[in-house]
């Protein structure tokens, strides 16, 4: 099945029927379209505690599985991401809930493709952001992708943090990362991050011993690219018009890059 897009900014691509499916959009429709708070809801085992209906009237970004978390409350993520292209066939359940209930939802171009359940939001599609030129590289003009200072030709120079999604996202090997920049593309200046464990061993909070459990490579990837995406962050776009405050207490990410917070502290933090 193959889609193009209409001469239009906007498209609509078509479902394995041939049948309609939900408007693509450009990264630009949603530049800027939100001020203030936001959470973003991960995987991590710690997520188990988060008093989600608590906090209904605040925006929500989540990936992957943690959509169960949605299940039952009445709350549409704003946004949904999927970078993984298999875990619509390992939870195929969890996507389409996803699919139904989310404003927005972005995954690659061949996830669409093949998308069973059909979005009800605004479907948006994710690319990377693009190598730079060694001019590129030289002049460093491009004040909306913020790469690593690393030397020509080192792998860290892949590392970065996209501010506008239009020009393609950083991947740091975890969605979470990819939620961080939606994130700062909408608009909001306070990210509140559940279940950002990245603790491997301690498993996801939707996963129990007889369902079905997803590969993970946060072990892996951990120290090559996900820390220094993270350090990446909080040195050089965490300021004034940006915080980032980790909710999980037993996370592996340091308080030095993403401070932790408590839910107490998140209430007031929402309130300024």
């Amino acid at each position: 099945m193959t889609w193009t897009k209409r001469p239009s900014m906007n498209s609509t691509s078509e479902t394995p029927n041939g049948s309609a499916r939900s408007q693509i959009r450009d990264f630009s429709d949603c530049r800027n379209i939100a001020q203030g708070a936001v959470f973003i809801i991960a995987s991590g085992n710690s997520a188990k505690g988060f008093p989600i209906e608590q906090f209904a009237d605040i925006p929500m970004i989540t990936v992957n599985g943690a959509i169960s978390m949605f299940m039952g409350t009445g709350i549409k993520p704003f946004f949904y991401a999927c970078t993984d292209t298999s875990f619509s066939l390992q939870q195929p359940e969890l996507f389409a809930y996803a699919m139904r209930t989310s404003q927005r939802v972005a995954v690659w171009a061949n996830q669409a493709q093949e998308l069973i359940v059909e979005p009800t939001g605004d479907l948006y599609l994710l690319k990377k952001a693009p190598k730079p030129t060694l001019t590129e590289w030289l002049l460093r003009n491009n004040q909306d992708l913020v790469r690593n200072r690393a030397v020509w030709g080192s792998r860290n120079r892949s590392i970065g943090f996209s501010k506008n999604l239009a020009h393609g996202f950083f991947d740091a090997r975890t969605v979470l990362y990819l939620a961080l920049q939606l994130a700062y593309h909408a608009g909001f200046s306070k990210v509140i991050l559940v279940g950002a464990d990245m603790n491997q061993s301690a498993g996801r909070f939707y996963e129990t011993d007889g369902s079905s459990i997803s590969p993970c490579g946060l072990d892996q990837h951990f120290h090559s690219r996900i820390l220094p995406s993270l350090k990446l962050m909080s040195d050089k776009v965490v300021g004034k018009e940006f915080a980032v405050y980790n909710l999980s207490p037993s996370s592996r990410i340091p308080s030095s890059v993403i401070p932790v917070t408590t839910l107490d502290k998140v209430k007031a933090i929402i309130q300024t």
